[in-house]
């Protein structure tokens, strides 16, 4: 009996993904190449997708040589010295920023004041990250990674405090973040900035999971996102397994499976998604031959 295989709802790209993706292709439908500041997605098939169609990813070093060529920035954002950096060099950009970061990046700017302190849940190094933190000159901004992080900042209890969050960081994480904050600095203004598009696939992708005897989950080696993702499916159902694409699955994973579940994470592409369904499918379809 061959197996169910679905995939779960609550997974493929989150609607700033699909923006930046959108904008690309459209100003490829007309123009031989577009540069973009890192992959436009952290998922390597969806990036050689584009790259096929005349997609060039650049380094923030390369920007200054590309006078008169446009540039794509990703939804993750950047800070505004890349904007000034450009408008320098004479390159044009194609601002694919997220709303919703865009939106965090304003909130930070208009409470950057001496004294100020800020702690901003993110993953050092992140490219959200990077260009949040960017939006700050004068208050005193701290990243952590965990509540344990909160223990050795030099929080003054008495100064004006906020916390916000990388939009893509999971809520239960960031409560407890928040409760170390409020431990050291009792009058902290919590700022919640998460995106309930990405955040509310957690408890579905949960439930998802628990209803499958086998869960594939597809994301790009790179998508912290995924990494994330992929623990609430494997703490739902110790059967998940991580693939970046359909020839890394092993088929002994599924054996004895009748429900085999596919999710993925906001940076993984449905058309990926269901390439992954159609490699399982073919595989039950030659055995039965």
């Amino acid at each position: 009996m061959k197996p169910t295989v679905t995939i779960s709802s609550a997974s493929g790209f989150c609607f700033g993904v699909v923006y930046a993706v959108e904008m690309a292709e459209k100003y490829l439908e007309n123009h031989s190449r577009l540069h973009c500041l890192g992959d436009i997605v952290h998922n390597d098939e969806e990036v050689r997708r584009l790259q096929a169609k005349g997609l060039r990813i650049i380094s923030h070093e390369e920007l200054p040589k590309l006078r008169g060529e446009t540039v794509l920035i990703r939804a993750h954002g950047e800070p505004p010295e890349t904007y000034a950096l450009a408008l320098q060099h004479g390159v044009k950009l194609l601002d694919a920023s997220c709303p919703v970061v865009l939106k965090l990046q304003n909130r930070l700017r208009d409470i950057d004041q001496p004294e100020t302190q800020i702690v901003l849940l993110g993953k050092l190094g992140h490219p959200e990250v990077i260009g949040l933190v960017g939006q700050i000159e004068h208050a005193n901004l701290f990243v952590v990674e965990k509540p344990e992080d909160v223990d050795t900042l030099p929080l003054f209890p008495e100064r004006p405090t906020y916390l916000f969050s990388q939009t893509t960081k999971a809520p239960v994480l960031f409560a407890a973040v928040a409760e170390k904050i409020r431990q050291r600095v009792p009058n902290t203004i919590i700022a919640d900035t998460l995106c309930r598009q990405v955040s509310n696939r957690e408890p579905h992708l949960a439930e998802f999971a628990r209803g499958q005897d086998v869960v594939i989950f597809v994301a790009g080696k790179k998508s912290s996102n995924g990494k994330s993702l992929f623990s609430i499916c494997h703490q739902a159902n110790p059967r998940s397994y991580y693939i970046s694409s359909p020839d890394e699955i092993e088929w002994q994973w599924l054996e004895g499976a009748q429900r085999i579940g596919i999710a993925g994470a906001t940076s993984t592409p449905h058309w990926l998604l269901q390439q992954v369904k159609a490699h399982i499918e073919a595989h039950y379809e030659r055995a039965v031959v």
